[in-house]
């Protein structure tokens, strides 16, 4: 039986945030939403670190992939990834960034941070497979 990937899906847009999990979830994904980057970070548990608990390490171990928009207010998605990449618990988890924007150097800098991919905002059904796909191949 195929494992369900859990996705952390960060977007400060409702509408933007519904659309990613109605997607994702067409696409038999369990889909965790985040309204920004410090939400995000607790329910990984990366937040204030007097609110860690223990339950915040089994969420971690749970979550098979991010994906959070880029400009999203507080904490951008580049901020989230670079967070992300440098937590000892969090580094192999693969991170996709949305952008509505098409700009080289924010891709570049983006992927040469660590992001699995980038990609354009809508998110579309032929990107979710793509990226599952992708995702599937690197736990193999």
């Amino acid at each position: 039986m195929e494992e369900e990937l859990h996705v952390l899906a960060v977007d400060d847009n409702l509408i933007d945030r519904k659309l990613v999990e109605r997607i994702l979830k067409i696409s038999s994904c369990k889909v965790t939403t985040a309204e920004n980057g410090l939400r995000a970070l607790e329910y990984l548990g990366l937040g204030d670190p007097q609110q860690i608990d223990s339950l915040t390490t089994t969420n971690v171990m749970k979550v098979n992939l991010i994906i959070t928009d880029y400009c999203m207010p507080g904490m951008t998605g580049f901020e989230l990834l670079k967070i992300v990449k440098e937590s000892s618990n969090l580094k192999e988890v693969p991170v996709v960034i949305l952008s509505s924007e098409n700009i080289p150097t924010r891709i570049n800098k983006c992927l040469a941070s660590g992001a699995q991919m980038f990609m354009q905002k809508p998110l579309k059904q032929s990107d979710v497979e793509k990226l599952k796909y992708h995702l599937l191949k690197c736990r193999n």
